[in-house]
């Protein structure tokens, strides 16, 4: 039950990042749903399988892969529409590769092994999807280029926390060596 509320965001990784890429192709209404839905399946997959005792290494993976592909594809549409900086899918998938590549040959582990900043970096990942798409909406005067303007600056201010996260990640080792 956990892998499947998992691969809802796979179902709707390509309406969402088509949508946001294209903002005719659905309506606004239709586009926050379908954000909401793959929100609801990321916060609920994980409470599902420790609650039914299939929470495994291996669903993990399914788990942040898929939220991964989802948050990148929607930002890259996001940036192919000129309303983020195409720097920021690009960096989530460095910062996503390293952090499989670390957990699983570096530190050796047999699951991945988040970090605090990763952590929250994948949380607000979620959250240019939903404002860039409200400010779609028919709002009064100057609302939209309110939201706009914040969906902007998180943006860059991800864009920051995702290059932190990196460097966090790359120092990792050397704090561990020292320990």
């Amino acid at each position: 039950m956990a892998n499947l509320l998992t691969a809802v965001r796979l179902f709707l990784l390509i309406p969402v990042a088509w949508s946001l890429a294209d903002p005719t192709l659905l309506p606004a209404y239709v586009l926050l749903l379908l954000i909401l839905i793959a929100i609801a399946s990321d916060y609920y997959d994980g409470i599902v399988a420790r609650a039914t005792g299939t929470a495994s290494a291996k669903g993990m993976l399914f788990d942040h892969g898929t939220d991964f592909l989802f948050v990148t594809s929607g930002l890259s549409a996001l940036a192919y529409a000129g309303s983020v900086h195409p720097a920021l899918p690009i960096l989530i998938a460095i910062a996503f590769s390293q952090y499989v590549l670390d957990s699983y040959f570096l530190f050796k582990q047999k699951q991945l092994k988040m970090s605090f900043l990763g952590k929250w970096n994948g949380v607000f990942y979620f959250a240019p999807l939903l404002v860039f798409t409200v400010a779609r909406f028919e709002l009064p005067s100057g609302f939209a280029d309110v939201l706009l303007l914040i969906g902007s600056l998180l943006a860059y201010a991800l864009t920051i926390s995702t290059i932190a996260s990196i460097i966090d990640r790359f120092l990792a080792p050397l704090r561990a060596a020292e320990d």
